[in-house]
């Protein structure tokens, strides 16, 4: 129990240096945000409090930002995440089936992570790749099918 507590004041005191980057204005929100997630790898909910009370606005206001923009996610994803393109090429050319096959090997749904913590998979709309449709990226990284046939 006592390591657990140490490591939520080691995580508080990682978003207090964070925090103490920028200077205390609203205009700073996204760039915290930011960073939040590339360090935690997601913004907790204790994180968006603290956030909110730093730039002293509504809690409402840092959970929509949160909630608005697709980059930002209030879960952990896995060390791998898999987003497999929807939009309409990749979806044409059988990105569905891509998505129905993770879903079945990893026994998980769009949006949630593997219990051991490895693999997380999310539906994303188009990545500007549409001529090697159907496309996915695995930590932001562009597969596409053909890649993947060698394995």
């Amino acid at each position: 129990m006592e390591k657990k507590e140490c490591e939520n004041c080691q995580k508080d005191q990682e978003l207090e240096e964070i925090l103490n980057i920028y200077k205390q204005d609203k205009d700073n929100l996204i760039q915290i945000l930011n960073d939040v997630q590339e360090h935690y790898g997601y913004i907790p909910t204790a994180a968006q409090m603290r956030i909110s009370q730093y730039l002293n606005i509504p809690f409402a206001e840092v959970y929509g930002v949160v909630t608005f923009y697709s980059r930002f996610t209030l879960k952990p994803k896995g060390k791998y995440n898999i987003a497999v393109c929807l939009g309409t090429a990749c979806y044409v050319k059988g990105s569905e089936k891509i998505l129905d096959r993770l879903k079945e090997r990893l026994k998980i749904e769009p949006g949630d992570t593997t219990p051991d913590g490895k693999f997380s998979i999310e539906e994303t709309r188009c990545i500007g790749a549409c001529g090697l449709a159907p496309v996915f990226t695995v930590n932001r990284r562009s597969l596409w099918k053909s890649d993947c046939s060698k394995t």
